[in-house]
This record gives C-alpha cells, structure tokens and sequence, in this order.
C-alpha cells in the first residue's frame, strides 16, 4: 500500500466518515478511528473541536491539502463579495485537481494531483502541470492526446458511483470538460456534509 493511499484511508478513519464515497472505504467495515484506541475516541467535541473537524474533513476532501495552501484560500474567500464559506467552495472547485476530478478522468482527487503533476493535462491547448492552478470560466480542460488511452483514464469515466456536476461540460468520447460556472456549496456533489461556515468560524476566532 502506498503512502498516499493509507493517508487517504486515515482520513476517513479519522472522520469516521466515507468523505469520497468509495466503495473500498474502511469506514463502509467499521466507522471507529485508527489505532488500538480508535473506539474509545468518541467523546462529544468542543465548538472548537467542531469547527476543527470541519476544516480537516474539506481540507482532507481536497487531496489533504497544506495548511498554508488551505488558510490562503480561506483569505482570499474572505476578500471576495458575498458570503465566505460560499466563497470557499467556489474557490476549491476552481482548482485543476477538482476539476479533473469532477470530470472523471481519474478515480481519485489524488490520483488528479499527480495525473496533473505528470503532465497529462492541458488547458486551452497549453499543459498545464500545477495541480493548485485556479481555473477561469470558459477554460477548457484536457487529457493530452497520448494519455487518452490509458487504462485508467477510460476506467475512471465508466465509475458508477459519482456524476459529473452541471456546471462542467464534459465529452468523454474527446476526453475534454468546459468550466462553465462557478458552483456553490449545494451544487457540488460531496457524498457527505461539507459545513464551510464552521471552517470560517474556525478561521475568524
């Protein structure tokens, strides 16, 4: 097992929730935290203790993103027009990981960071290897013509499990999706509660 798959793994242990939901969740066979004192941790949690979850469940959704990468969001959400935790989630789903994600061309958002990493993506017919990069509307998203083939690429897009969101425009035949708007809180598909509001009280204390 890879590193980047027991930390996957870990995160939902540690939430006690299948934030993905995959199939192969340990969660799905027990709903307890790692560890020999995984059962014993369920205690009822501070506010601050809520908030705190709150952020490390979005936080984990997105790949486990930094702390610093997450926080810089968090300001630049806060900077915008309208309600922040809104805000927050419209900024996350314009990253490149999302969006490749979200277009099934990969079964993972990990897998996103590094089918990006490695070159496989273009935007508007420039690859683009920067998993954070925040897409416009308008920008068409890619799988480079050499990496159209690829097992995994034609296995992500049959996954019955999730639907790709309306406000993408996806062609799987082309192996191309048109970002066409920016979606709030309650347009993108999270298989569980995403709560943005208590990641901005956990940010404003």
């Amino acid at each position: 097992m890879t590193k980047r798959s027991e930390a996957k793994y870990k995160i939902d242990r540690r939430m006690g929730q299948n934030i993905w939901g995959r199939p192969k969740s340990p969660v799905n066979r027990r709903e307890y935290g790692p560890g020999q004192h995984g059962q014993r941790r369920k205690g009822k949690l501070s506010d601050f203790g809520v908030q705190l979850r709150a952020k490390q469940k979005l936080k984990g959704y997105y790949a486990n993103i930094s702390e610093r990468q997450f926080h810089g969001i968090y300001v630049e959400a806060s900077r915008l027009k309208g309600d922040t935790g809104e805000n927050l989630i419209g900024l996350l789903e314009r990253r490149l990981d999302a969006v490749v994600y979200r277009a099934k061309f990969v079964s993972t958002i990990f897998a996103a960071r590094q089918f990006i990493n490695h070159g496989h993506i273009k935007v508007n017919g420039r690859k683009v290897n920067i998993s954070s990069y925040q897409l416009k509307l308008g920008d068409v998203i890619e799988v480079k013509e050499a990496s159209k083939q690829l097992a995994h690429v034609l296995e992500a897009s049959q996954l019955p499990e999730r639907d790709t969101p309306d406000y993408l425009e996806v062609d799987h035949g082309k192996m191309t999706a048109k970002y066409i708007r920016i979606p709030g809180l309650s347009d993108v598909p999270f298989p569980v509660q995403m709560e943005p509001h208590l990641v901005v009280e956990f940010y404003s204390r």
